[in-house]
């Protein structure tokens, strides 16, 4: 618990829930507008992160959760498995629904546009095991 990425010291996850429900609660009083509320939350989370040495939101919640089982999980042996890519989604709201593209997304969207004919690599090379 509370390692940082960077060797900052003090990495507090339920401070970090302070942080966030205090500048939420402040913009809603505020009664700012929707997006700005959304533009400003997003600015506040990558400052986090990027204070505690992740590069952004998503990698900073990941690690945090991450700590917490590991915290939680008492004498229980934990074992986390995450995917390496998460390209599409299987059923919901529909298969094969993507919101944005990232990672592999641009290659697999450029392919099937035509853009990307080929892509390089060596025929054995694992891409995920």
């Amino acid at each position: 618990m509370g390692e940082a990425l960077n060797g900052t010291v003090g990495l507090d996850i339920d401070e970090e829930k302070k942080v966030v429900e205090e500048r939420l609660t402040e913009l809603r009083g505020e009664k700012a507008l929707e997006r700005t509320i959304t533009s400003a939350m997003k600015a506040l989370g990558i400052q986090r992160a990027r204070k505690y040495g992740w590069p952004n939101t998503y990698v900073f919640t990941k690690a945090m959760g991450e700590m917490l089982v590991g915290h939680l999980k008492e004498n229980i042996p934990v074992v986390i498995i995450r995917p390496t890519i998460v390209t599409s989604t299987y059923k919901e709201p529909f298969p094969g629904w993507v919101e944005g593209i990232r990672t592999v997304d641009s290659f697999i969207v450029g392919y099937g546009k035509g853009r990307i004919r080929c892509f390089f690599g060596h025929p054995e090379t694992v891409l995920d095991a």
